[in-house]
Order: C-alpha cells, then sequence, then structure tokens
C-alpha cells in the first residue's frame, strides 16, 4: 500500500498508509482541520531491460570509437 503525506495548517505534515482505491482524507485525524494532500517528490522507478540508458543504446561504430584511424595507430 502506498504512503500518502499531507499538510494540516495545525499540525504539520504527516503521512499515512492508504490503498489506491481509498479516498483522500479531508480533515486531520488529529484536529479535524482541513487538509491538503502532498505530491510526493521522491518516488523510486526502476527501468529494467534493454534500452533505457545511453550505453544501450549507442552503437561503437556510429560514434566511430572503435573505427578512428587514431585508435587503431595508437594501438600498434
Amino acid at each position: 500500500m502506498p504512503i500518502y503525506e499531507y499538510r494540516c495548517p495545525n499540525c504539520g505534515r504527516f503521512e499515512l498508509q492508504q490503498s489506491i482505491k481509498d479516498d483522500k482524507l479531508s480533515t486531520c485525524p488529529t484536529c479535524s482541520a482541513p487538509v491538503e494532500r502532498l505530491i510526493a517528490k521522491n518516488i523510486g522507478i526502476i527501468f529494467k531491460g534493454p534500452g533505457f540508458y545511453i550505453n544501450d543504446s549507442r552503437n561503437d561504430a556510429k560514434n566511430g570509437a572503435a573505427d578512428s584511424p587514431a585508435a587503431e595507430s595508437s594501438a600498434s
């Protein structure tokens, strides 16, 4: 279940674990003041599979690193 962050004008910020299907809170559970739900900035996203990183999708031959004459002369 996700954790949502709310801000109360009296109590400050607090977190609440709720189901995605639950309605958002309208009042603070401590002081019954109206609250607003904050948008989280710290979301952990994991990309799995090829193509998500620059080194997964580039071809060294396109960049000329492997086929450049300077690379061949320095290797000899």
